[in-house]
């Protein structure tokens, strides 16, 4: 009697597998109706895409303190290297910076410099933008648009210096410093042959 109850369980058990697939398959398929075409999916969702800022970023006032005559490294130090320098144009460096922002159009500035003798001869630049508007353009999404404050005012300074009073010169450290070892354990065992 056993064998015929397990024979007769798994009896069951099979009839109903086919009609659990089948019921499964429709489901899916009747699923399927419901979603729109892959044209139309993709235009429901797009991917985040981040904000990618390449190259060197040269201001109005970085390129206003140029001057014809100083020497390379000095015009170095005021940009940066430079992105492009070429062996076969040795008395030219470029500064190229692009800015990609989902949903807006690729921003590209450059700015070359020309050299003759290591002293700077001429420079070429598109419109630059300020140190101020380039800070605000990065933030747009959380600022709203408005430009970044670069400078506190005397009320923020204020609350600033009441916030963190200076320390006092006066208050002594509680234990003095442990002077450090003047000599070291070997780095080696002593017996260790090379």
């Amino acid at each position: 009697m056993n064998s015929l109850s397990s024979h007769c369980e798994s009896a069951g058990v099979r009839a109903r597998v086919p009609g659990l697939a089948l019921l499964v398959l429709v489901s899916a398929l009747a699923g399927c109706s419901s979603v729109p075409s892959v044209g139309g999916l993709a235009s429901m969702v797009t991917p985040y895409r981040i904000d990618i800022v390449q190259g060197n970023v040269v201001t109005r006032e970085q390129a206003a303190a140029l001057r014809p005559g100083m020497p390379r490294e000095q015009v170095r130090d005021i940009l940066g290297t430079p992105l492009l320098a070429s062996v076969f144009h040795a008395g030219r460096w470029d500064y190229v910076f692009t800015f990609r922002r989902q949903g807006e159009e690729l921003q590209r500035r450059k700015l070359a410099v020309f050299f003759r003798d290591n002293l700077l001869e001429r420079v070429e630049a598109d419109e630059l933008p300020s140190e101020a508007e380039f800070v605000s353009s990065l933030d747009v999404k959380t600022q709203g648009g408005r430009p970044v404050p670069l400078e506190a005012t005397e009320e923020q300074l204020k609350r600033f210096r009441e916030q963190n009073p200076p320390r006092s010169a006066a208050v002594a450290p509680t234990e003095p410093a442990a002077a450090p070892p003047t000599s070291y354990p070997p780095l080696e065992p002593a017996g260790a042959a090379r």
